[in-house]
């Protein structure tokens, strides 16, 4: 398959903002959280942001009407002063978008897609249309960084909207998994707690130059159970994998892995896995007790993968994903995992 990646956004470039994804839920988003992504487009990035209707909307209302979102997707990438689509948010139904969406009108209209979680749904749909998108750029969750865009999220950031490729994807030197509650305002002005990195960890030995596809394991599972959303060849290919904040457990990783193995998709020249997000609201987890966490989920992935492939690299503890900051990496781009330098390249 031959594969486009869609031209990069210039300054003024006009970018669609939505929501693709849903949750049984009721209630919109605060209004102070939509303005300030919809300002840092404007003023940290220079882009002209156009609010659809789904941003705004009752959750409820969205959940119960997949079609509405799909044709709204389908509004935006048939747009032509439309350069690029930013998702508001993820969710846990995207799924249900899948038979009211017409995937010719995205591979038709190639336009640069950003979205995490629940969006990795819509990247699969890119993916098989041959159109590269961005795992990240999400509006509330990475645009919204509390305490003011970071300098590690404005450069991948700026790369990923404005450059032709990624580049290197560097270590941000800290992280952070800590939610702050967004409706209330204040919270977007603090800093959360960050803890220091130790960096990529790579697993295996050489180099993998490979088309990456995946996203949030959660929502594989998904895609595993309906038969859908999954590549047809995975030979040599550059797995991405992590968690949301629904915080599985090892079995939950190891389960996963081994459906995936069992159909033949292991078959990989190496395995991206996000940090982990080890808390969320409602977890009361110390530092310790996250750190275990996270030991507990490298180790259940490194297992999933030697049980049905001893030599690709895995690298854990990359910057995408949940955790903050992230770097967007390509769904369908290119990656360069080169173990014996250390190094993760987007060319």
């Amino acid at each position: 398959m031959a594969f486009t990646t869609p031209p990069p956004l210039e300054p003024g470039s006009q970018v669609a903002v939505c929501r693709p994804a849903a949750a049984p839920a009721d209630g919109a988003y605060p209004d102070h959280l939509v303005e300030l992504g919809l300002d840092r487009l404007r003023e940290e990035f220079g882009l002209d942001p156009v609010a659809y209707d789904s941003l705004t909307a009752d959750t409820r209302e969205l959940f119960e009407n997949p079609e509405a979102r799909a044709a709204e997707l389908e509004r935006a990438f048939r747009d032509p002063d439309v350069d690029g689509v930013v998702a508001a948010i993820g969710g846990n139904d995207q799924v249900r978008i899948l038979p009211h969406l017409d995937a010719d009108v995205l591979g038709e209209h190639p336009t640069r897609f950003y979205g995490t979680s629940d969006n990795t749904t819509v990247a699969a749909v890119l993916r098989e249309q041959g159109v590269v998108s961005y795992y990240g750029g999400t509006l509330f969750t990475d645009v919204c960084e509390p305490g003011g865009i970071g300098a590690y999220t404005r450069e991948y950031l700026e790369r990923a909207f404005f450059d032709e490729a990624l580049g290197e994807v560097r270590d941000p030197g800290r992280f952070s998994d800590e939610d702050l509650d967004w409706h209330d305002a204040a919270n977007l002005e603090r800093d959360p707690e960050y803890e220091a990195s130790e960096g990529n960890r790579f697993h295996g030995e050489g180099r993998v130059e490979g088309r990456t596809w995946g996203g949030c394991l959660e929502v594989l599972n998904s895609h595993l159970a309906l038969d859908r959303g999954l590549p047809d060849d995975t030979a040599g290919s550059v797995l991405l994998l992590e968690t949301s904040e629904e915080l599985p457990g090892p079995g939950e990783v190891w389960r996963t892995l081994m459906a995936l193995g069992e159909r033949g998709m292991l078959d990989v020249g190496a395995v991206l896995v996000g940090r982990a997000k080890a808390r969320a609201f409602g977890t009361d987890r110390d530092a310790d007790e996250r750190a275990a966490y996270r030991e507990r989920q490298r180790e259940a992935v490194l297992e999933g993968v030697r049980a049905y492939n001893e030599e690709a690299v895995v690298v854990t503890d990359v910057p995408f994903g949940h955790a903050r900051p992230v770097a967007p990496l390509p769904v369908g781009g290119e990656v360069v995992v080169d173990a014996d330098a250390g190094t993760i390249r987007c060319p």
